[in-house]
């Protein structure tokens, strides 16, 4: 747990260090002014009620009543010292948190689900935010009061002190155990609620689908087994604490006793006197509630411990897939596309397979196949999604693991079939990868991706939201408008994976035309199935199990009677006999 603390430490602003280390400095000044009350108790019990001598009894009083104000002063002034240090901390670990997840490559996201980088970014982050505004200075104040009660105490009587804490070995053998067993167990249930937020992160971002399969009574159950499952692992918890629970609260208890019935017998036999019995036992809390705070304490410790491993490992991930040492800065792509030999790997399944092909800058190549066969993973590899497992990627002749990221994939740009877009603006969609663009040029690529007509329909035009959460759209609609986002970045490749699969025929015809009229040069990398997205390209690949198994101009391969005319003759009604 040191290094978890050291970590946090570290992720605390400088100028806050000084004020977090007065703020605990506080803390066991406070627990030391417990101790002038119960001084000043014992001295209204034997100089002026025993004695009775009404003199000093104002006085007395007067500071007792300072002592208790500074106090709760002091203590206010702490824990707002502590909660602003608090979100010091959140703030900065949510920021290099979210920088992180700019930065990690695909891989992290394939292996992390979306409801666990969730949770680990809110639920887990307000844990190691709860530890530097309350445990810490709980644990601060627990061992202050204890041992400032056990020194004035044994000053007061030692022998009714020794008494008094003989019992606290037996408290910290239980609490090692009750630690021992409690770990696993705060790890089963973070666990467990990664699961639910993930069943239910899942479920919103699915929603039509489950109404459209009328999946809602499964989803139901499925979310109700999660949640289960999370409340019973916590009342696991409960129920350990529960079991360890009354063997600290006897052995509180049996302070009080052997305080009362000891005590009592020192009075008798002359040993004490009244104000110093007063003194034990307005001080026998300070023995025992530390005692009682230890499994609530220990509760809070693993529970921040379990959260911040979790932070920590996600903190502490570093991408795969970086700038080489010797990455080189490159002028404006050019657009030439080589793949040497190409293969790749996921896990154990191999994906692509020795896969070479050459785009000259300002031609189109085009790749279809079965699905599955690796033609979206072409475009990973690429951008650099992915490195490859053998052979090369090449950009103008440079191995892409040799151009800087940024540079490379800000050369590219791309729209999927998989469409996502921002709840901002149609404006600010459009433009998200090139921020200078004026309205009337995110009119004219809005216009060249078929667009134009419907945006100008919506409710407020170029300033209606869209997105998650904006106005609904249709397939083809938000096709169209990442088509028109990924034009806006004048990329030097463009590239287009099943962009134009929801529109109409009219529509892809207009949209095709367009992309032979751009007002820039690139070269253009088509992933589609219907034969007119791509008939008048310069190359086309047909991928099959990660292999080309056919390549050639549309003539070319009508010519080979292969997969390639297979699909032309069935998207144009051709019968059996002819094809």
């Amino acid at each position: 747990m040191l290094h978890q603390l050291k970590w946090l430490w570290e992720n605390m602003d400088a100028k806050y260090h000084k004020r977090h280390i007065i703020a605990l400095a506080i803390c066991v000044l406070t627990s030391a002014m417990l101790l002038v009350n119960p001084a000043i108790t014992q001295r209204i019990v034997d100089d002026v009620l025993m004695a009775q001598n009404p003199e000093p009894l104002m006085g007395l009083l007067v500071v007792m009543l300072i002592t208790r104000l500074g106090r709760e002063g002091l203590r206010y002034y702490m824990v707002v010292t502590m909660e602003r240090d608090s979100q010091n901390v959140l703030f900065n670990l949510r920021r290099k948190l979210f920088s992180k997840l700019q930065y990690n490559d695909m891989r992290f996201f394939d292996q992390h689900r979306t409801g666990d980088i969730m949770t680990r970014m809110s639920a887990d982050l307000d844990w190691c935010r709860h530890f530097i505004s309350n445990i810490d200075f709980r644990i601060v104040d627990a061992v202050c009061i204890f041992l400032f009660a056990c020194v004035y105490l044994l000053s007061v009587n030692w022998k009714l002190t020794l008494l008094l804490i003989v019992v606290t070995p037996i408290l910290l053998l239980i609490t090692k155990f009750y630690s021992k067993h409690i770990r696993p167990r705060f790890m089963f249930m973070r666990d467990k609620l990664a699961e639910m937020n993930t069943t239910a992160q899942e479920n919103i971002a699915g929603n039509r689908v489950v109404k459209a399969f009328a999946r809602e009574e499964y989803e139901k159950d499925r979310f109700r087994e999660r949640n289960e499952a999370f409340r019973n692992s916590h009342l696991r918890i409960n129920k350990l604490w529960l079991s360890f629970y009354p063997f600290i609260e006897i052995l509180s208890n049996a302070i009080q006793l052997i305080n009362i019935f000891v005590g009592g017998l020192f009075i008798i036999w002359g040993q004490m006197t009244p104000g110093e019995l007063a003194v034990f036992t307005s001080l026998s809390w300070a023995l025992s509630n530390p005692m009682r705070e230890m499994g609530n304490l220990l509760n809070d410790l693993q529970r921040f411990s379990t959260s911040a491993s979790k932070v920590m490992e996600m903190y502490f991930s570093n991408p795969q897939i970086v700038d080489a040492p010797d990455a080189v800065e490159h002028g404006r792509m050019k657009g030439k596309i080589e793949f040497r030999n190409v293969s790749f790997q996921f896990d154990k399944e191999m994906v692509i397979n020795d896969v070479s092909f050459t785009v000259e800058p300002g031609q189109t190549v085009a790749v279809m196949g079965p699905t599955g066969s690796g033609k979206t993973t072409l475009i990973n590899l690429l951008a650099r999604f992915y490195d490859t497992t053998a052979g090369e990627v090449l950009v103008d002749d440079c191995n892409v693991k040799k151009w800087k990221l940024q540079q490379l994939r800000g050369g590219i740009g791309t729209a999927t079939q998989d469409v996502f877009l921002f709840s901002d603006t149609v404006e600010g969609n459009v433009a998200f990868g090139n921020q200078e663009l004026t309205l009337d040029e995110v009119k004219d690529f809005t216009y060249r991706a078929a667009a134009g007509d419907f945006v100008e329909k919506l409710s407020e035009g170029y300033d209606t939201i869209i997105g998650e959460r904006g106005v609904g759209l249709s397939g083809g609609q938000r096709q169209r408008i990442a088509l028109a986002r990924a034009m806006a970045v004048r990329p030097s490749i463009l590239v287009m994976d099943d962009t134009t699969s929801a529109v109409d025929s009219e529509t892809e015809q207009f949209i095709q035309q367009q992309l032979r009229q751009l007002p820039f040069e690139c070269t253009k990398f088509i992933i589609a199935q219907r034969i007119s997205s791509m008939r008048d390209a310069d190359l086309i690949l047909v991928l099959k199990d990660g292999r080309i198994v056919e390549r050639g101009t549309h003539e070319e391969l009508v010519k080979n009677r292969g997969y390639y005319y297979q699909t032309y003759a069935l998207q144009n009604g051709m019968s059996e006999e002819a094809m």
